[in-house]
């Protein structure tokens, strides 16, 4: 980006008129040298200039704090830090001193003067007041000391507002140089603006709250459906001092505007509750419900009153859509769910009613076709940046511009939004990023004081907590509103665009070969696609569809996300763990295996079982039985095929029976399929064997006639028992007549009855003869 070379409106300061004289000398010398020495000069110039710049590198100096990061007139500037050093002799008699440079011309003079290393004799000032030195009599190898400077701001003499560069510097001699010279130096920035300019910088910062993926779609067969966590590494992250904990800490108390991926919501939502966690083949309770809850009331009371923008659900990978998944049937359909779902989902869990008509794509780097896939979704604002939607402009146009279709591109700036993307662990690197990142809002303001311009920032999506308090700092220091007041991203978006600033949206040849190569491959979404699909066939035959299509439904949005860039192994195993799950409950409605299957006699009845260890009924299924042979065997009325509807409570099993008709002996080849009431096959088919034995009616005469000759057989044999037991009753008469005529005594009673022991006819030992028809014959199940 080209910027002018000064602030306009301001003259030079003592300050650069020193530094201009300095300079004017230092490119004199070479040409008086070059007439009194010869051309050998100007090498020996450069082998001195190479060997003091590296002698300047021996030690190194770190600026762990300095305060106050954007001073007034009436403060003291306290700058602490260490010197090491790394070179191989001892420094003897140093000092560290503090140099102020003059003002910068341009926020391109920034980035220039933060790329210098080691120091160079007339181009770094000479020290401030001696008074301010620390000495360091002894400074040993690989050894490093503390030091600290004040300084009041009224002793620094800074006459103009603008950026000044600060630096610190050792000062010493060694034995191979026993002269005092300058062994290290680091630079920082001093943005000095005591009083409020007249036109302020309208300043928007995004504060995200973004995580990765820590669901599995697994969930419990429980009336609550029990989530089940990847792991416990969010717990990490929601705890105090973790990165999220500290994301929403620290912008809390800042004037930012809050983005927010909706899914990292309703994950800590789900662990509010019960929540198991996976460990190796099964899973343990989850025991972060407090913790959890905790978090989400702390995000609730920052929010409120604040604006906030959802991204739509898990955060899809804008990108990735545009240039490898748009082509594949379906891909496109799935973000307008997900930006309906994110509205409802932050209203719900933190009682805030978001913004959804922002698209974010990655490292704000757009093209026509990320445009056009940001746009299906509903958006019509696209955060972009500026090193991708470039402006040839000598300042830093407004953010918010149209670029066609009622789409607004909010532009936002790249030097700003990468300031803290390193690491800010050390508090060394953290001071430097803060103090020149406030150098830069201030040198963006002062490029054209006049001009009231709107900016916006758009850091990196998942900040750090080391990054995200290094950003809660410089933003602290920008409170007292002196060349900045804070906006919202709606009222920047909504805010007059610059007449001269580009709107036109690179093409796709122009996005950056670094961030394609990290997109979602082609395969990811014919992955998506694949499951959704099984989803489509599995929920119309659902009593309770939401228990599967909510959970899976979001799964799947998962699986776009950006959070997968540079993890495509990770990536692919959450893929195919979702898609695996969902085909293991599909395959809970199974047909049971069915052996061979023996039927005699012309009709029968063939069972086919239905199996649903869901826990939920099925319904909307029909059952298929196809004969391969209906000459042989027929269904239904002599047809080859029959079908009836099946509806099945959860964890039962039904079995279905259709009528057969045999017509010839042998084995008949049966296929039963289940398909969905739109004639989708659904589950595997099930085949299994009749064998037909049909009785013909010669096997019928034969057996009659046996049957008949048993039961003459059975008649004879009744009449010779009949004749045999009338003989032997006559012989018993006749005995006891006479035993009457002789005399002999008897038992007591009327000789004349009967005797009561006597036995009466035996019951028959055969049943009579049916005249029922015969069964129709039997039915063979499992």
């Amino acid at each position: 980006m080209a910027e002018a070379a000064d602030f306009q409106g301001m003259g030079p300061s003592p300050a650069r008129r020193w530094l201009r004289r300095t300079a004017s000398l230092i490119a004199g010398a070479p040409l008086v040298a070059g007439l009194l020495c010869g051309p050998a000069a100007p090498s020996a110039h450069a082998a001195e200039t190479t060997e003091a710049a590296t002698s300047s590198r021996s030690v190194d100096v770190s600026l762990d704090t300095l305060t106050p990061v954007a001073p007034g007139k009436s403060d003291t500037l306290t700058i602490s830090g260490s010197v090491y050093n790394k070179g191989k002799q001892t420094v003897t008699d140093a000092q560290v001193d503090l140099r102020v440079g003059p003002t910068l011309s341009s926020r391109t003079a920034i980035d220039r003067a933060a790329e210098r290393t080691g120091y160079a004799a007339g181009i770094d000032p000479a020290p401030v007041d001696g008074k301010y030195t620390v000495k360091i009599p002894k400074l040993p190898s690989h050894i490093s000391r503390d030091f600290k400077l004040s300084v009041p701001l009224s002793d620094l003499e800074l006459n103009e507002d603008g950026v000044y560069q600060l630096g610190v510097s050792l000062s010493g001699q060694t034995p191979a140089e026993p002269f005092d010279h300058v062994l290290g130096i680091e630079r920082t920035f001093l943005p000095w603006q005591p009083e409020a300019t007249e036109k302020k910088t309208q300043f928007t910062y995004l504060w995200p709250l973004i995580s990765s993926t820590h669901l599995t779609a697994e969930t419990g067969s429980d009336e609550q459906q029990t989530p089940v966590f990847e792991d416990e590494s969010l717990a990490r992250e929601l705890a105090p001092g973790g990165r999220l904990e500290q994301l929403v800490s620290l912008g809390s108390d800042l004037p930012v505007t809050w983005v927010i991926d909706p899914d990292l919501l309703a994950t800590v939502d789900a662990m509010t509750r019960n929540y198991q966690v996976k460990n190796g083949t099964t899973t343990v309770a989850g025991k972060n419900q407090a913790l959890a809850k905790r978090w989400l009331r702390s995000v609730e009371a920052a929010v409120q009153g604040r604006k906030v923008v959802a991204l739509p659900f898990a955060d899809p990978d804008l990108a990735s859509l545009a240039h490898r998944g748009k082509d594949i049937s379906g891909s496109l359909s799935h973000l307008q769910p997900a930006t309906e779902v994110a509205e409802t989902t932050v209203e719900t869990i933190v009682h805030a009613k978001p913004t959804v008509d922002f698209a974010w794509p990655v490292d704000g780097a757009i093209d026509s076709s990320i445009v056009d896939v940001a746009t299906s979704a509903g958006a019509h604002k696209v955060i972009a940046r500026s090193d991708s939607l470039r402006d040839n402009l000598s300042y830093t146009p407004s953010s918010a511009r149209p670029i066609g279709g009622g789409t607004t591109a909010v532009v936002a700036d790249a030097r700003l939004s990468t300031a803290f993307q390193g690491d800010m662990l050390k508090t060394g690197t953290s001071t430097l990023a803060v103090q020149e990142f406030l150098a830069q809002t201030l040198a963006l303001t002062l490029q054209v004081p006049g001009k009231e311009r709107s900016i916006v920032v758009a850091p990196q999506r998942m900040p750090t907590a080391s990054q995200a308090q290094s950003m809660a700092r410089a933003l602290q220091a920008l409170n007292a509103q002196r060349w900045t007041q804070p906006l919202d991203l709606v009222a920047a978006a909504g805010a007059k665009p610059d007449a001269d600033a580009t709107t036109k949206v690179p093409a796709s040849s122009r996005y950056p070969g670094q961030l394609r190569k990290q997109e979602l491959p082609v395969q990811a979404f014919q992955d998506i696609r694949t499951t959704q699909n099984t989803l489509d066939n599995f929920k119309v035959i659902l009593t309770a569809q939401d228990r599967v299509v909510t959970p899976f439904g979001r799964a799947i949005d998962r699986e776009m996300s950006t959070s997968w860039r540079g993890s495509p192994a990770a990536a692919q195993l959450y893929r195919d763990s979702v898609r695996t799950y969902l085909q293991s409950l599909t395959e809970e409605v199974q047909l049971i295996e069915k052996s061979q299957v023996t039927l005699s006699g012309r009709s029968a009845t063939i069972p086919v079982t239905v199996q649903n260890k869901l826990v939920q009924g099925i319904d909307h299924l029909v059952l298929r039985l196809r004969s391969d042979n209906p000459t042989r065997l027929s269904l239904d009325h002599d047809k080859g095929i029959a079908e009836q509807p099946i509806k099945v409570e959860g964890g039962h099993s039904q079995s279905v029976k259709f009528a057969a008709s045999a017509n010839a002996n042998g084995p008949v080849q049966m296929t039963a399929q289940l398909y969905t009431e739109d004639g989708k096959p659904y589950g595997l088919p099930m085949e299994f064997t009749v064998k037909v034995s049909e009785i013909t009616p010669t096997v019928m005469l034969v057996i009659a006639g046996g049957v008949l000759l048993l039961v003459l057989a059975g008649v004879r044999m009744y009449s010779q028992r009949k004749r045999a037991a009338a003989r032997e009753a006559a012989a018993e008469d006749a005995e006891g007549t006479e035993e009457a005529a002789e005399g002999t005594d008897g038992p007591e009673g009327d000789i004349n009855s009967p005797d009561p022991g006597q036995a009466s006819d035996p019951t028959p030992d055969t049943g009579p003869e049916s005249g029922d028809p015969s069964g129709t014959g039997e039915k063979v199940d499992r």
